[in-house]
């Protein structure tokens, strides 16, 4: 215990600061340190309710790690500190709101339970209605209990609601159970699960030559039932909008058993379709601590602004909404959005249209699948 207090779990000397993945004992002892912090703090000669100290995860606070020789980058937060004060009007709930939680965790990890976000939410809406009205205050103060104990949330107990979906050339095999073939699980796939030491677990084999990720569950679905994963021999991965957790361990988990294999976005031109693909790519401020820890080096296969000019007819463009706008100047911003990427940005607040990948069944409901075919073999994928 005392080496682990020498250490300091709330200050570092990195540059760069990142979640664990630690074991249910390890958590405990970091939730045992910050209790036993502050009780000293309160049995002082002259005892003062101290601040909780939190990594930053303001995008001011974001850095771009890039890769060696090579145009991979992740997004990290830096050595930034924000504050969750008792004494303050404005935080003084959200200072109780992370010691509630943090009791909550460490009951969890005693049970060797997991529970999700909102079981999470249920339990603390009953037990604290004045303090989580609504999940919103849940899953902020689960972020700020991740910025102050610098363990993934998965660690603390707190498992992912899985959304996702993948179908394709991939057999997967849980420990001890007959192998899944994802080809033969229909236009909606195999549902991806919420467990991320689950699906750590997963052995996977495959012969597919690409993995491709796609925006929506619909396109993900004409895909599937398709067999487009015949025709060229990969793998379809949806996260049904935009990327959960689970749907983003999962794809990295693939990106590790298979390195070599491209992975492939398809996503509608719009500012929100790119952020989707940027979300998969580097990581995002909103995971907080986590945000670097399931990136993946995806391609932007489509759709690109010369689809927009060969392929989807005038009449299918959508004027862009004042959302579109707000999320295209936040990317247009970030230091880790690739110039060819800000360009198809600029073109698209300047034509003040975007298209959505349905607007290539103007050429008939089978042309997905030739698309992507073209797509790869222009990209020189092949």
């Amino acid at each position: 215990m005392e080496e682990l207090w020498k250490s300091s779990i709330f200050f570092s000397d990195q540059s760069l600061c990142y979640a664990d993945i630690l074991s249910p004992p390890e958590v405990r002892a970091r939730i045992e340190v910050a209790v036993l912090n502050f009780l000293k703090v309160l049995n002082a000669p002259t005892p003062e309710i101290s601040d909780l100290p939190l990594i930053s995860r303001k995008s001011s606070n974001s850095r771009v790690s890039r890769g060696l020789l090579t145009d991979v980058s992740w997004i990290f937060l830096s050595q930034s500190f924000c504050k969750r004060s008792l004494m303050r009007e404005n935080s003084a709930k959200s200072f109780v709101r992370v010691w509630m939680v943090m009791k909550m965790c460490y009951q969890i990890l005693l049970q060797e339970k997991r529970v999700t976000q909102r079981e999470l939410f249920y339990k603390l809406l009953c037990d604290s209605p004045d303090y989580f009205p609504s999940q919103l205050q849940v899953n902020g103060t689960i972020q700020d209990l991740v910025a102050l104990l610098r363990c993934s949330r998965f660690s603390l107990g707190i498992m992912a609601s899985g959304r996702g979906a993948v179908a394709g050339r991939l057999l997967l095999q849980e420990p001890n159970k007959e192998a899944v073939d994802c080809s033969t699980c229909g236009s909606s796939g195999y549902a991806i699960s919420g467990n991320l030491n689950l699906l750590e677990k997963l052995i996977m084999k495959t012969d597919a030559r690409y993995i491709i990720v796609v925006e929506k569950h619909a396109i993900f679905q004409r895909l599937a039932e398709d067999c487009v994963f015949n025709q060229i021999p990969s793998i379809l991965i949806t996260a049904k909008g935009y990327p959960d957790i689970a749907t983003r361990f999962f794809l990295h988990r693939m990106s590790r058993a298979f390195p070599e294999m491209p992975i492939l976005g398809l996503v509608d031109w719009n500012p929100a379709g790119l952020a989707i693909l940027c979300t998969y790519k580097f990581g995002s401020i909103g995971m907080g601590l986590e945000a670097y820890r399931y990136a993946c080096n995806v391609k932007w296969l489509g759709m690109r602004m010369d689809d927009i000019s060969q392929l989807a007819p005038e009449e299918s463009l959508i004027n862009l909404k004042l959302k579109d706008l707000q999320i295209a100047k936040s990317l247009l911003s970030s230091d880790v959005l690739q110039d060819s990427y800000k360009e198809e940005l600029a073109t698209m607040v300047e034509s003040g249209r975007r298209a959505e990948i349905e607007a290539l069944y103007f050429h008939g409901y089978e042309f997905l699948g030739k698309y992507l075919a073209t797509k790869i073999v222009q990209a020189n994928y092949i």
